[in-house]
């Protein structure tokens, strides 16, 4: 106010001069801000734009589930831990099902997504998230779902409004039996959340695929009932790809079995890892018997130029390719020419998975390295190629075995999985079903990769990796012969005179399987058959820590095989250990040498009061590597019995002990079923 006062009084004695000078200044200075901004601003606003382009730029679609729900509207979203591929694929059934509930799902991987966001489900109306988990090693989640599980266990977020349900996938032949399904379960109620329906336990000891159809059956009339929602009638079997056909692609821009980036195997780059693995040459291949029927072999990767590390007791995982006889016969049967440049492209633009498998590629690609057609087709499958069929009792046939009925179950239980058809089998047995090529491909599941105890000590064989299998190959019930994807495909992979050297795409993965951080604690290895894999890098790391001068305690085998004379594999390697002192004792059952059949937990409880004294009081760490069914099973017995016996446990008091070995990783398991 005093400053404005001061003005008009210095106006009012000398008004004229004072006001031209301030016109004077004021245009001046709008005409210059008008110049500048009428020159200049072509110059900065792109500067401006470029600045703040991140900031309008969404990257919410990429890791926010619930804007992404919200979007396209939908209500159920459902997650898979899945290492196999199998948790997918019943995550996408569940996503179609959802449709014929007037529902609308997304089938989403919690890697991909900002999982804290779970709490905000509840802005979305009638909504519902579906976990399908599958436990995986000892116990632990998919390496997918690691993120999601970590979260799960820190954080104390209130799920209070989410609503959701769980289907655990699991193998009961292993210790902890479904242990992420039912964590997940679990703690999501402890959250606060509300549980939709009961946990579902498949076990794939028994037939997973049955636990799961058995499960989803109550679980849609329970969602139905908790939304007020009805089945709409709507067939379920719509497709999720449609076909492209590349008429006048550039084959340079063809995928031809790479994993993740385009031309891959031509110029390998490090690191390796699932999406990108390195072609190893083969630089041994040879048979490991001396007789018998079976075909069990040594096979050394070269990963001289490859950067990889690994330590004895991790797993070598290799790509295998598909038999070419089958995928002509494929190609033959349905009539299709096999070079075809093709994409399969997913009708759900929003989805994150644009294509079921590297696209573009040809019909012969994808039936070689990117789709399992080997194995027994799923439920689900049946179901959707059903409608090909053109006569009316093949069409009845192949839904009733899809079908939950008690008629339908045992059909599929005799003809699909007793009589081991595969997808070309049953083409062949099913003269009227002709499906499109492209269906078949988009409802085949992915050809995994195959996981192989490495047989080798990185100490001693830097630049190799060995693998130790059998050859999986018999005659089924309908007289044809099966044979195992990836032995066959590895056998066949001979090391030539003329110095051309097969290549197998693989990458290493990381195992607990470890030997004792001490070398001095003493080991005690049970691995029958090809269960000695990991133990012959064990004996090998172990006599490079006695010549390195370390004090290095007892080192125990237990092996089995059938017949001394045919399949004592490394007889030789183990027999010259044990004269230089590295194998303290080799102890080997015979199992049909005789009469009465010996295997390895005979000759366990043979040494029952040595190894007692061993695990009581020398700290002993205990490896079990092999079949999870029955060895596995019969040695976990075994050692129960030696601590009643000779430690003087009760069985409760025996169970009890080595599970706290197990906890604190002196008794380790790497076993398969």
């Amino acid at each position: 106010i005093d400053g404005e006062s001061q003005l008009l009084s210095d106006e009012g004695q000398t008004p004229e001069p004072l006001l031209g000078s301030l016109d004077i200044f004021i245009f001046s200075l709008i005409a210059g801000l008008l110049i500048y901004w009428f020159l200049f601003r072509k110059k900065t606003e792109p500067v401006l734009d470029f600045k703040t382009f991140p900031a309008v730029s969404p990257p919410i679609p990429e890791t926010s589930f619930i804007e992404k729900m919200k979007k396209t509207n939908r209500n159920v979203v459902v997650f898979y831990g899945s290492q196999t591929g199998t948790a997918e694929e019943f995550a996408n059934r569940l996503v179609k099902d959802a449709h014929r509930y007037g529902m609308k799902g997304m089938a989403a991987d919690p890697e991909e997504y900002d999982m804290s966001e779970l709490s905000r489900l509840k802005e979305i109306p009638n909504s519902m998230a579906v976990f399908c988990m599958a436990t995986y090693g000892e116990g632990d989640p998919t390496d997918n779902a690691q993120e999601f599980y970590d979260w799960m266990q820190g954080t104390d977020d209130d799920l209070e409004g989410v609503n959701f349900a769980v289907f655990g996938l699991g193998n009961k032949t292993y210790e902890h039996f479904n242990a992420t399904g039912k964590y997940t379960d679990k703690r999501l109620a402890e959250l606060g959340g509300k549980r939709v329906f009961d946990l579902g336990l498949g076990d794939d000891d028994s037939n997973l695929e049955e636990d799961f159809i058995s499960w989803k059956e109550q679980f849609w009339p329970a969602v139905c009932e908790f939304f007020g929602v009805e089945a709409t009638g709507e067939d379920s079997s719509i497709r999720q790809f449609e076909l492209v056909v590349h008429n006048d692609i550039n084959m340079n821009q063809v995928y031809t079995g790479e994993m993740g980036r385009l031309k891959s195997f031509q110029t390998q780059k490090p690191p390796f890892d699932s999406k990108n693995p390195f072609l190893a040459p083969v630089s041994v291949n040879r048979k490991l018997n001396k007789g018998g029927n079976r075909h069990l072999m040594h096979i050394e990767l070269d990963i001289m130029d490859s950067k990889i590390r690994y330590d004895a007791g991790d797993h070598v995982a290799v790509y295998p390719i598909n038999d070419a006889v089958v995928v002509n016969r494929i190609g033959e049967r349905l009539g299709v020419d096999l070079d075809t440049a093709i994409s399969l492209r997913n009708l759900d633009e929003e989805s994150n998975k644009k294509h079921p498998f590297p696209c573009p590629t040809t019909y012969r690609t994808a039936l070689s390295h990117y789709l399992d057609i080997n194995n027994k087709p799923r439920k689900n499958v049946l179901y959707d190629l059903a409608q090909y069929a053109s006569d009316p009792q093949e069409q009845e046939n192949m839904r009733k075995m899809a079908s939950a009925s008690p008629e339908g179950k045992a059909l599929y239980q005799s003809w699909v999985l007793d009589s081991e058809r595969n997808i070309l089998a049953i083409l062949e047995d099913l003269p009227s079903l002709n499906p499109p090529i492209d269906h078949l491909c988009e409802l085949l599941p992915r050809l995994q990769a195959r996981y192989y105890s490495i047989a080798s000590s990185s100490k001693v064989h830097p630049n190799s990796i060995h693998i130790c299998a059998v050859v999986i190959e018999y005659t089924t019930e309908t007289g044809r012969v099966y044979k195992g994807v990836a032995t066959n495909w590895l056998k066949n992979k001979e090391v030539t005179e003329n110095g051309h050297k097969h290549t197998v795409p693989m990458y290493v993965r990381r195992s607990q399987f470890r030997l004792p951080f001490k070398p001095s604690n003493p080991v005690i290895m049970i691995g029958p058959g090809t269960g000695i894999a990991p133990f012959m890098g064990f004996i090998q790391e172990r006599a490079w820590q006695k010549e390195q001068g370390k004090d290095v305690g007892e080192t125990i085998l237990y092996f089995g095989c059938r017949h001394k004379n045919e399949d004592f594999l490394y007889q030789q390697e183990l027999e010259e250990f044990e004269r230089a002192g590295v194998l303290t004792q080799l102890n080997v059952a015979f199992s049909r040498d005789q009469e009465h059949k010996i295997y390895v937990q005979h000759l366990l409880k043979k040494n029952k009061e040595q190894l007692w004294k061993l695990i009581h009081s020398n700290n002993a760490h205990i490896y079990v590597c092999g079949d999870a069914r029955n060895m596995a099973r019969d040695v976990h017995t075994a050692f129960y019995e030696i601590a009643e016996e000779v430690g003087g446990l009760t069985h409760t008091q025996a169970v009890d002990y080595f599970k706290k070995l197990m906890t604190k990783g002196r008794y380790s398991q790497d076993v398969w079923s």
